[in-house]
């Protein structure tokens, strides 16, 4: 089995591709060895150095304030410079399992921290899953996924570790770099050291989602377009992304959240595909069976069923709320239950 991956929004849909392989391996029931504990995802990370105390007699220095980007005005193009650093934690609930599986229950927990380093954005999601099946036995997954993706949307290097009970079962890296017309190339050091071409029109994560929300403001439906993230071997995956209306504020938004207040948001749904089901292709790592992913996909040049699929909703500064992954076999929500603003930037 190939695995496949399942999120890339300001890379959260990456982030949440970035579980899937993983994921998708458990509900097949493929190298499960049950009985091992899973240690939980380890806390966000703290600032680098110790804190010093303040000299004696001097007043306590005021805690830094991150303010997020302002609203952008209606007819004006969302830029990188509109995303908002921040930190996201979401929580993982089963939403429905189809008849025919032996998932009983899914619970788990996705950390999500956005950095901006002046002229590229960091990111780092970390998640975990715990899946139950009917005889109450548990199956646990985490992935560790991190980017740096330049502003101008031309640069990605990458990391992505993933754990099934306790053994690391996949690690992907390298980098990828994007030329004016949108294809590229990306050089992997592991799983191994090897190249993968990236089709014209490729975007980035942060730029997807860039390239999304401002697709939603000026009314469009759908936007289809190769994607790489980072979180296969593979290369790049085609994506198409269903989008609702565009909404202006709604009046309880920013009551749990101050930092989502007065922004406006789209609803998506981006389906993801395998290049060899699509016929887009490869140029050396992407033929072959693909027993994980949806096993009721078309072959050839026709319509095919998406490896898998994620729903959310995306504010104007790239923060994503209403989570949800479909990976065939069943649906997990994810509700977003911590947001805070991160100082940083030049």
């Amino acid at each position: 089995m190939r695995p496949r991956h399942a999120l890339a929004l300001l890379g959260l849909v990456a982030a949440a591709a970035a579980a899937a392989p993983v994921v998708l391996a458990q509900s097949y029931g493929k190298n499960v060895s049950p009985g091992k504990e899973v240690p939980p995802a380890a806390p966000a990370p703290a600032p680098a150095g110790p804190a010093r105390p303040a000299p004696r007699g001097a007043a306590p220095a005021a805690p830094a304030q991150a303010s997020a980007p302002a609203a952008v005005p209606q007819g004006a193009p969302i830029t990188a410079e509109h995303m908002a650093a921040h930190r996201a934690a979401y929580r993982l609930t089963l939403d429905r399992a189809r008849d025919n599986t032996q998932i009983a229950a899914a619970n788990g927990a996705m950390l999500y921290e956005v950095l901006d380093a002046c002229e590229g954005w960091t990111t780092r999601q970390r998640f975990t899953l715990t899946i139950t099946d009917r005889d109450g036995q548990e199956i646990a997954t985490t992935s560790d996924y991190s980017t740096y993706e330049s502003k101008d949307g031309r640069r990605l290097r990458f990391s992505l570790t993933q754990t099934s009970q306790g053994a690391v079962s996949q690690r992907v890296a390298g980098e990828a770099e994007i030329g004016p017309d949108g294809s590229g190339i990306v050089r992997y050091t592991e799983p191994e050291a090897k190249e993968e071409r990236l089709p014209p029109g490729t975007l980035l994560p942060t730029m997807h989602t860039i390239r999304a929300l401002n697709a939603a403001r000026a009314g469009q439906r759908i936007l289809v377009a190769p994607l790489f993230d980072g979180t296969q071997a593979e290369g790049a995956q085609d994506t198409t992304t269903v989008l609702s209306n565009w909404q202006g504020p709604q009046p309880s938004q920013g009551e749990r959240f101050p930092m989502l207040a007065d922004l406006g948001s789209a609803r998506m749904r981006v389906a993801f595909f395998s290049r060899d089901a699509s016929g887009g292709g490869g140029s050396g790592g992407g033929g072959g069976d693909d027993s994980g992913g949806r096993r009721d996909r078309q072959q050839g040049g026709g319509a095919s069923t998406p490896d898998y699929e994620v729903s959310l909703r995306y504010f104007d500064n790239g923060v994503a709320d209403e989570l949800q992954m479909d990976f065939g076999d069943f649906v997990v929500d994810g509700r977003l239950e911590r947001l805070e603003a991160v100082p940083g930037g030049c």
